[in-house]
């Protein structure tokens, strides 16, 4: 069974390769909603870590907190990301929700161990332009966003800055993976909402921040709905 998962895995990062350029508004977005008391995350965590080489992908990794009373409190885990993953539940009409979990493009919800499903839809969003994009520019604690949009925002957006760690491994001692030690990309560290974009006239902000970890910038409809455009500074 690992074998084929490899294999499989093999044949997503050969589609990965043969993906169609970043649209303009650029790099599709993925979340990945895991836990590291979830037995059946790390093959999700491993396909997220490829994920996160390719420059047409920004791989965002979520960790959730509702599997913390198992045996294992997840180090890296914070209820605000419970909370983005019921929202986007609530606006697909699911009943709940689980791990590992995709969610791509803010519109696609796909379970996190199917790589070619997830490559199939990263190709379909980098191939579907929004006529929207931003740039980011930053001087030392300040980042400037500024962005433009060929077509009408008709939903609003809201301009969202994401913080993350590249790369943490972790000893699990207690819970389903107990005794792993587990390697993990992309870790969410900070999500804030900056302010809101109604796409009437361009889009210029500054907004302060500080330290080293790469930064990225989300226009998303409200829900949270579709990414309208992406950027991020590594």
């Amino acid at each position: 069974m690992r074998q084929t998962f490899f294999a499989t895995l093999s044949a997503f990062a050969t589609c990965l390769t043969m993906a169609t350029p970043a649209a303009a508004d650029g790099p599709t977005v993925v979340e990945l909603y895991t836990s590291q008391g979830c037995s059946s995350c790390p093959p999700a965590d491993e396909i997220l870590h490829d994920l996160a080489g390719q420059s047409d992908v920004i791989a965002l990794a979520l960790h959730v907190d509702y599997w913390d009373y198992i045996g294992w409190a997840d180090i890296f885990a914070d209820p605000s990301h419970t909370l983005r993953q019921q929202n986007y539940a609530r606006v697909a009409g699911a009943s709940s929700i689980y791990t590992p979990q995709m969610v791509i493009g803010g519109e696609d919800h796909v379970i996190g161990t199917k790589p070619m499903d997830v490559a199939n839809l990263i190709r379909r969003h980098s191939a579907s332009e929004t006529g929207t994009r931003i740039s980011l520019q930053r001087s030392g604690n300040q980042l400037q966003i500024t962005g433009q949009t060929a077509r009408a925002l008709r939903n609003g957006t809201v301009v969202q800055v994401i913080r993350y760690s590249p790369e943490e491994t972790v000893d699990v001692r207690r819970g389903e993976n107990a005794g792993r030690s587990l390697t993990y990309s992309n870790i969410v560290t900070q999500w804030s909402a900056v302010g809101e974009w109604s796409g009437l006239g361009d889009l210029n902000m500054n907004v302060r921040i500080s330290g080293n970890s790469p930064v990225v910038v989300i226009v998303q409809e409200p829900g949270p709905g579709a990414v309208m455009a992406s950027a991020i500074l590594r």
